[in-house]
């Protein structure tokens, strides 16, 4: 079993964040191999982000994600650049205010879940920059990629202390959400 998930946007939407937290579910808190890699432009804040979880019941040889099986897209940018790195039928989640030009012939072949994901955190926690938490809630209820309880209690390690409970709402919104998604309500 090997999982390729890649996260892209902007600088400042919490896209490795999102990665690191992902990586550690899967090998502290689920025993199993993962390996995160980042890149990102010159530019600390606004550039061109990425970053890939490789997650895997045996050694992992390759640290790259080759064919995502899942993709985040959080900016116009990244949707452009790495859309078509993914695997067909993989399953991505898309910023939808973000990213207003999308290739419908390309995703016919992909699992989407569209939905306006920075508004949505905003309205759960009054935070727009939980989005990226509630994305992880999403891919976990959706994919299974990690257990709930796995992402939960790394989500706990990673944010600043006294934000523990923001983000669990923003987790948990994302569950219900990925569920949605699951049912093919979304």
């Amino acid at each position: 079993m090997r999982k390729e998930i890649l996260f892209s946007g902007f600088g400042g939407q919490g896209v490795i964040l999102a990665s690191v937290i992902l990586g550690r579910a899967a090998a502290v808190y689920e025993n199993l191999y993962a390996v995160q890699t980042q890149a990102y432009g010159p530019e600390s804040r606004g550039g061109a982000s990425k970053a890939e979880v490789v997650i895997s019941d045996e050694p992992i040889d390759y640290p790259k994600t080759l064919n995502p099986d899942c993709a985040v897209f959080f900016s116009q940018e990244a949707y452009n650049k790495y859309l078509h790195t993914v695997r067909k039928g993989a399953r991505i989640i898309v910023e939808e205010e973000l990213i207003p030009h999308r290739d419908i012939e390309f995703e016919k072949g992909l699992e989407v879940v569209s939905l306006p994901l920075t508004e949505i955190a905003e309205e759960t926690t009054g935070l727009s920059l939980t989005m990226n938490i509630l994305t992880l809630g999403i891919l976990t209820a959706w994919t299974g990629v990690v257990s709930r309880e796995a992402i939960e209690k790394a989500v706990l390690d990673a944010v600043p202390k006294g934000t523990e409970e923001i983000n669990l709402r923003a987790l948990r919104k994302g569950f219900e959400l990925g569920e949605k998604a699951k049912s093919g309500e979304l």
